[in-house]
């Protein structure tokens, strides 16, 4: 897999650009003025097809800025209207592994109203049809167990700011290494990583998947060493 400044190119063609983003890059530019995804990879094809003045890539959906993970960009404003629509009608597929701290059941739905703060940017499970408040909903298997802790693959059916996070924290599973809803202690990588893409292709109509494993040189990743790989070729309903 090619790279370019931390960041791998999985798949490219005229309409799409698939990448894995490193953890701790945000997905578009933010206040810290740290490198991020979006304008690292419109570096990138400026520089790989010498393209002169500005640089369309549409920005379609985000990872966390602790989390790593596939990421879709879309080339040509089509692709990015088509690749927007597909999540809005939630048939663009977004599954995660996630390391948390306890033992999960075989399979779990969950289901919750989460309440976004935006003066500190944190997300919390309240009433339902609390003011503000948005559904979110999820679905996981767990694939199995390690020091304490339980392999989850998550299927998004919502795309809520921070939803994994804080819908398995609220259920009593939070993730491993994740300081804002899980107790993550200084030096911990978020154990949550963006897994798996499946799309329709904007303009070939052609079903797409894509997979990616997490580093697995590092904790608590390499804890589970050969069910990482089971699990990734699970599907969750």
């Amino acid at each position: 897999m090619e790279t370019y400044h931390g960041v791998g190119v999985v798949y490219e063609d005229n309409h799409l650009l698939v990448v894995v983003k490193p953890p701790n890059m945000p997905t578009q530019a933010d206040a810290s003025g740290d490198p991020d995804l979006h304008s690292t990879m419109k570096a990138y094809i400026a520089e790989k097809y010498q393209k002169p003045g500005a640089v369309y890539l549409g920005l379609v959906h985000r990872l966390d800025r602790p989390v790593g993970g596939l990421v879709v960009l879309a080339r040509t404003s089509k692709a990015a209207d088509r690749l927007s629509a597909q999540v809005r009608e939630k048939t663009l597929a977004r599954q995660y592994v996630a390391a948390v701290q306890g033992s999960a059941p075989a399979q779990r739905e969950l289901t919750d109203w989460l309440l976004k703060d935006e003066r500190t940017n944190t997300v919390r499970a309240v009433a339902p049809g609390t003011p503000g408040a948005k559904d979110a909903m999820l679905r996981y298997a767990c694939c199995g167990g390690a020091g304490g802790l339980s392999l989850l693959r998550v299927k998004l059916y919502t795309g809520r700011s921070h939803q994994i996070r804080v819908q398995l924290s609220h259920s009593g599973l939070p993730i491993w290494g994740d300081a804002r809803y899980g107790g993550g202690r200084p030096g911990e990588q978020i154990a949550l990583w963006g897994a798996h893409l499946g799309l329709v292709h904007p303009t070939k109509k052609e079903e797409m998947h894509f997979d990616a494993l997490p580093p697995m040189d590092q904790a608590p990743w390499r804890s589970f060493g050969a069910e990482v790989w089971a699990c990734e070729a699970q599907t969750v309903l």
